[in-house]
């Protein structure tokens, strides 16, 4: 009979051991699942650093673009330099408003830190009138490509149809203004 005690509770012992390994188990499990539902998060706030990104970038690009464009069209002697500058401008107008707009409703604030481009409109500003249109051109030519490269990247690092659609919508007109540009400084040389 002292047989039956002993044995109970070696069959005790066990299930204690047992309950003790899974419940050990089942928390490394859930750690596993806390772990991946973690790198989703950083996934997806990772995107939403480089859609804001994109905003702030292309926005400050845009109003820089404008800046210039306007300058081109009061201090350029040529017609065909101020009809670009005019059809960059309105392109630049209609794509910063629609950037604004999305970046309001995705809550992102655009903030203007770009010192560059400002050092760029001063250069533009001080050029001698000799060289102005060459500095505007080739100077729309870099910001062009740079904006162009903006819109390519985010299409590739978002699925956000939103932005997609932005980016269909702008990126062959962008092309073309860069086209036209390249025409121009084509002919002038």
């Amino acid at each position: 009979m002292k047989e039956i005690p002993v044995l109970k509770a070696a069959i005790f012992k066990v299930l204690i051991l047992l309950i003790i390994m899974c419940g050990s188990s089942c928390k490394k499990n859930n750690s596993i699942e806390n772990t991946f539902k973690k790198n989703e998060a950083f996934t997806k706030n990772e995107e939403e650093e480089k859609i804001a990104s994109f905003f702030i970038e292309t926005a400050n690009l845009g109003k820089t673009i404008i800046s210039k464009s306007q300058i081109a069209q009061k201090q350029s002697s040529e017609n065909s330099i101020v009809i670009l500058g005019k059809k960059i401008e309105n392109h630049q107008n209609r794509l910063l408003h629609e950037i604004t707009e999305l970046a309001n409703k995705k809550l992102i604030i655009i903030s203007e830190i770009n010192a560059t481009h400002k050092r760029d409109t001063y250069e533009l500003i001080t050029a001698n009138p000799a060289e102005f249109n060459r500095v505007y051109l080739n100077s729309m030519k870099e910001c062009l490509e740079e904006q162009i490269k903006l819109l390519e990247n985010v299409s590739k690092d978002t699925n956000d149809k939103i932005i997609l659609k932005l980016v269909l919508k702008y990126l062959p007109e962008q092309f073309d203004l860069l086209r036209e540009t390249e025409t121009i400084i084509n002919q002038r040389n």
